[in-house]
């Protein structure tokens, strides 16, 4: 069975990044809802590393303002949520629990921070964008960025911890009117061979 044409358009063809939003909250549920679709796309080994702070209440959004590059302050401010999407670079404690039938956990436990680190992000970017089509699925508008001082987000929001953070989603119901047209995209020849 296919997806329907709408959903199609929803998640792909129509979507959009949006910078602008109308004052509407995002109910916790809905996020809830986004992550719980998302976490069903694969990951290598199951190992799942994403983790989320969705960052809505005043505080939470003046810990996160000075970490924020000056052309993305305004945008996240005003945004009713945003997600930091980060990793677990000790993925591997999990996953006695997410890949039980092998001793996944051997397999990772002893590698170095920066190998651990890279497979960390290479999964938890997947599932960043699994986060991104949920979310959307579930009726969100989303503006992912870069643009932020990863250090700084680590330290405000995951020090003492082994998550660092990837990159941010501000989450919401954008302003379609503001959009600028849609950038142009690789055609499937200047993309892909088949071979």
């Amino acid at each position: 069975m296919n997806a329907s044409a709408e959903s199609l358009d929803l998640m792909f063809r129509n979507a959009r990044t949006h910078t602008h939003w109308q004052n509407l909250p995002v109910d916790d549920a809905v996020l809830r809802e986004a992550y719980e679709l998302a976490k069903f796309g694969p990951t290598s080994a199951n190992m799942c590393p994403l983790r989320i702070v969705f960052v809505k209440s005043k505080d939470a959004k003046e810990k996160l303002k000075p970490c924020l590059q000056e052309g993305n302050v305004e945008k996240t401010m005003l945004a009713p949520a945003t997600a930091i999407i980060a990793m677990d670079v000790h993925f591997f404690e999990k996953l006695p629990v997410l890949f039980p039938h092998a001793d996944a956990k051997s397999w990772f436990k002893d590698l170095p921070e920066n190998i651990l680190e890279y497979t960390a992000l290479r999964n938890g970017s997947l599932q960043g964008g699994y986060f991104i089509l949920a979310a959307r699925a579930v009726g969100l508008d989303c503006g992912p960025m870069s643009g932020f001082d990863n250090a700084k987000v680590d330290a405000a929001f995951f020090a003492g911890t082994t998550v660092k953070s990837n990159f941010l989603c501000n989450l919401g119901y954008g302003v379609s009117a503001k959009l600028h047209p849609r950038n142009p995209r690789l055609s499937f020849d200047d993309a892909c061979k088949i071979i």
